[in-house]
């Protein structure tokens, strides 16, 4: 929705302008550090699992209460007295898809952290074998 460029993911710019729009506007170097915040590939733009993680640090308290994440993450809350209960329903079916899609983004990450420990232990070995074969060398 917020994504203009349509390239996939919300830079400085269209976060700025989604922030606005969501009635709760940052200054820039306040966007910068919101990005900074969840910007695991350090590309300073977010995509949609680094989206994802702004909610799922929320949710598990690791946001600052004064920081431009936590409100984006509260501006998601609805209020069922001026949505009413057709508001709420598609609220939570929202919410079911997003931990849906969290669990696949966790899924995602174990399989990313086990591949480097993976490549780590490769990294290990070949240096081990090169020690010994240098070893060898050496007498």
């Amino acid at each position: 929705r917020y994504d203009a460029g349509r390239d996939g993911f919300i830079d400085l710019m269209e976060l700025k302008l989604m922030m606005e729009k969501l009635g709760a506007p940052q200054t820039h170097l306040g966007l910068k550090n919101m990005i900074k915040e969840v910007d695991e590939d350090l590309d300073s733009k977010l995509s949609f699992r680094e989206f994802l993680l702004i909610f799922r640090k929320a949710a598990a308290g690791e946001l600052q209460e004064d920081s431009g994440l936590h409100a984006l993450a509260r501006l998601s809350e609805i209020d069922v007295s001026t949505e009413g209960v057709k508001g709420a329903k598609n609220f939570f079916e929202a919410k079911v898809q997003a931990i849906h899609d969290a669990s696949r983004f966790e899924e995602e990450i174990k399989a990313e952290q086990e591949e480097k420990k993976k490549q780590a232990e490769e990294l290990k070995q070949r240096k081990a074998a090169f020690k010994e074969l240098q070893s060898t060398f050496k007498q």
